[in-house]
């Protein structure tokens, strides 16, 4: 039986996996350069920025068999979006893209627009009897997130991947809060799947990388593209990542079913306004990600009443949980997207995509949930006390 055919635990530990010497554990190459031996081309020259050396290539292997096709390591997430980006759509082609967006791709979209005259059509997602209407004859390709940063909804993968195919767009997905544990985008016909692997797919807070996932060829053109720029990853980072890999499914099974008890905690919270999470029966992408995934997701985002400043002082009440951008580690981050993945855009723009400065996004991580949820209720207490 091939790797692939293996369960996922399964997969995460044993793919790309070489045995040197009889070691466990992999080392990690951090030769520059290589052997020049006899290359089909200047692309298999063995050189690290020719993204072929060891350490790239088994992480590689690793990730492809995680989401059912190749893969490619970049150096963050923002690489590994604009590198697909970059393939799928040239200057002066269209993209669309849907309202609500991540602020970081936003930017990517941005910058794209006026420096090489790319159009982004954004589409509201709920409404797929629209998308027709904004494609022209320069539509090239089709950006979404599996789940959108921070409202938590859930996109109708299915959906975009059948109108992509009948309107020959590539298709590309940002799967970096769903990761492979709760579905592959792959299986349901999405041709470039992208991550920003500095999140769960490593997480352990001290990795930046990306990855783009598709078919053979697709990819190996994107390398060749990688390779033109000089975008390639560090050794270091792929080692680091390969590591992180092997737990994936443990932490993020663990930290979905944890996310699960704290929004319902905070739902039936007094202190609390609203909660953005698909695992809540009410929430608007529950029947969708109930029928896309595995589980609901390691991510919730809510509101308490009181408004920022009451939001500010919630915060800083909390114990466990710590303040700071990113997301998917083993430690509980929380942010305000305001202030965070969103302060790049302006206040306007924020408001029109429903991001307001009290609220607050939540990466919960491997802790008890118990202790999660009495901390986050002592700081509720804590924070309703100043509260006008």
């Amino acid at each position: 039986m091939t790797t692939r055919r293996r369960g996922l635990r399964t997969r995460v530990v044993h793919a790309g996996e070489e045995r040197l010497n009889g070691a466990v554990a992999a080392p990690i190459f951090r030769s520059s350069t290589y052997e020049l031996g006899e290359p089909e081309s200047f692309d298999d020259i063995r050189y690290i920025r020719l993204n072929n050396t060891p350490s790239q290539r088994a992480v590689e292997l690793k990730l492809g068999a995680l989401e059912g096709g190749d893969a490619m390591v970049t150096p963050s997430g923002t690489a590994a979006v604009w590198l697909a980006l970059a393939h799928a759509a040239g200057p002066g082609a269209h993209v669309l893209a849907p309202t609500r967006i991540y602020g970081g791709t936003r930017k990517i979209l941005d910058l794209l627009a006026a420096r090489e005259g790319l159009e982004v059509r954004y589409v509201d997602l709920e409404r797929p009897q629209t998308w027709a209407a904004a494609r022209t004859e320069r539509t090239r390709a089709f950006f979404v997130e599996s789940i959108a940063n921070p409202w938590m909804s859930v996109a109708p993968l299915d959906e975009v991947a059948s109108f992509c195919r009948a309107e020959g767009l590539t298709s590309i997905v940002d799967h970096t809060l769903a990761t492979p544990v709760l579905s592959r985008p792959l299986e349901l016909g999405f041709d470039l799947v992208v991550h920003s692997a500095s999140k769960h797919l490593n997480g352990h807070s001290d990795v930046v990388a990306g990855v783009i996932a598709g078919e053979a060829t697709t990819i190996r053109e994107i390398r060749v593209l990688a390779n033109r720029y000089g975008v390639c990853p560090d050794p270091e980072a792929c080692a680091l990542l390969a590591r992180g890999l092997k737990t994936l499914p443990l932490r993020v099974e663990a930290q979905s079913a944890s996310a699960l008890v704290l929004a319902r905690a905070l739902d039936a919270h007094e202190g609390v306004e609203k909660v953005w999470y698909a695992g809540l029966p009410d929430d608007p992408s529950h029947a969708r990600a109930k029928q896309l995934f595995a589980s609901f997701g390691t991510l919730l985002s809510f509101r308490a009443r009181g408004g920022a400043e009451r939001a500010k002082r919630l915060v800083r009440a909390l114990e466990l949980p710590i303040e700071a951008p990113s997301l998917g580690g083993v430690e509980t981050l929380v942010t305000r997207p305001a202030t965070t993945t969103h302060a790049g855009l302006s206040a306007e723009l924020r408001a029109s995509m429903g991001i307001d400065d009290a609220m607050i996004r939540v990466s919960v991580g491997v802790e008890d949930a118990a202790d999660l949820v009495a901390d986050f209720e002592h700081a509720l207490r804590r924070s309703a006390v100043h509260a006008a």
